[in-house]
């Protein structure tokens, strides 16, 4: 039976660091209070002109390609997930295979926000497994500085994120101790608005009634008004409390939903890797499943929330720090904006 395997992986995180202190200096803050409901002590800020979204997600992908022993033109395929495009439209994937002079290989686009590259993984799987693809390469990245609230209205969302990027090269292999073991997708919109970003957007107020503040145009000048600007619209929205409230149940749901699946116990574990949203709900989670400081990693202290970056950037780091050997059992889980939450559990 054809599996996926993990070839390659790389990370890229921005050099410029921004400590708790210096957003003090924006915000009515502390180290203090941000550490203390999310474990966060730095963040990296990409620079404000010469990084995008997919120049970090280039830089990640290079790593992962030389590390799976190919080139650039051997990939056939290519999965980005961000919330945060270089444009509106088009995608990333395609300013990516520009950028790395790939050949005019299919290029998705996923919009599953922290959850995207664990339904990435799940979308480059299925190809995988099919035959039709056989290096795909799986790329997370984030450039949230561009878009925050840094004011004291923003504070309690804006402190919470990072950008950088990640990237892994999936191939097929026959070794039957070896790859993506299986994945699971799951998704519940009834709360979609507690963390979203309605603006820009063509919901004109549908589903919110005070979503945004529109003119008396004709025409036009709905998508982005300078009312919106005016009344801090085009920031983005979050219940934390609320979002806290679900992650800790289904993020505990899915992680045993894969390992159930493959006759596995939470003790079986080496690794577990979090999206890395809260270090609080991480901790949760780990004393929900009775596991060991040594099977759950966290690196949202130094990075923030990174979003769709943060499980492939906390997988390479672990992965370079010799945390993860040949044949360990790997779990990869997330839970995001939608509500969209999954998990992948794999054989490294």
């Amino acid at each position: 039976m054809i599996r996926s395997k993990i070839a390659g992986i790389g990370k890229y995180v921005p050099s410029h660091v921004v400590t708790n202190n210096d957003l003090t200096q924006y915000m009515d803050t502390s180290d203090e209070w941000i550490q203390e409901r999310t474990g966060i002590k730095e963040r990296r800020y990409a620079h404000r002109t010469e990084e995008t979204t997919t120049t970090m997600g280039v830089e990640a992908a290079k790593v992962a390609i030389e590390r799976a022993g190919i080139t650039a033109q051997d990939i056939d395929f290519i999965v980005f997930a961000t919330l945060s495009p270089d444009y509106y439209f088009p995608g990333c994937g395609v300013l990516l295979q520009r950028a790395m002079q790939m050949k005019q290989v299919g290029a998705l686009d996923i919009r599953n926000q922290c959850s995207g590259f664990v339904y990435s993984i799940s979308v480059a799987d299925q190809f995988i497994k099919t035959g039709m693809y056989k290096n795909i390469l799986v790329v997370g990245a984030e450039k949230h500085s561009f878009g925050l609230d840094f004011s004291t209205r923003g504070r309690n969302v804006s402190v919470i994120f990072g950008d950088g990027a990640g990237a892994v090269v999936l191939q097929p292999t026959q070794d039957a101790n070896r790859g993506v073991l299986s994945t699971h997708l799951h998704s519940d919109g009834t709360d979609a608005e507690i963390l979203a970003m309605f603006n820009p957007g063509t919901h004109a107020n549908h589903w919110k009634a005070d979503a945004a503040t529109f003119n008396e145009a004709e025409l036009g000048d709905m998508f982005m008004s300078h009312a919106m600007i005016d009344e801090a619209q085009n920031f983005p929205n979050m219940d934390g409390p609320a979002v806290f409230k679900t992650a800790v149940v289904k993020f505990p749901e899915v992680i045993m939903e894969a390992l159930t699946a493959n006759g596995y116990q939470a003790s079986d574990l080496k690794l577990l890797i979090p999206h890395q949203a809260n270090l609080r709900i991480a901790q949760f989670v780990q004393q929900k499943l009775k596991l060991k400081d040594e099977q759950v990693f966290n690196n949202i202290q130094k990075y923030g929330n990174t979003t769709a970056a943060s499980v492939p950037i906390a997988l390479c780091e672990a992965w370079e720090a010799g945390k993860i050997n040949e044949g360990d059992l790997v779990c990869l889980a997330a839970f995001g904006s939608g509500f969209t939450w999954a998990s992948a559990l794999l054989k490294w």
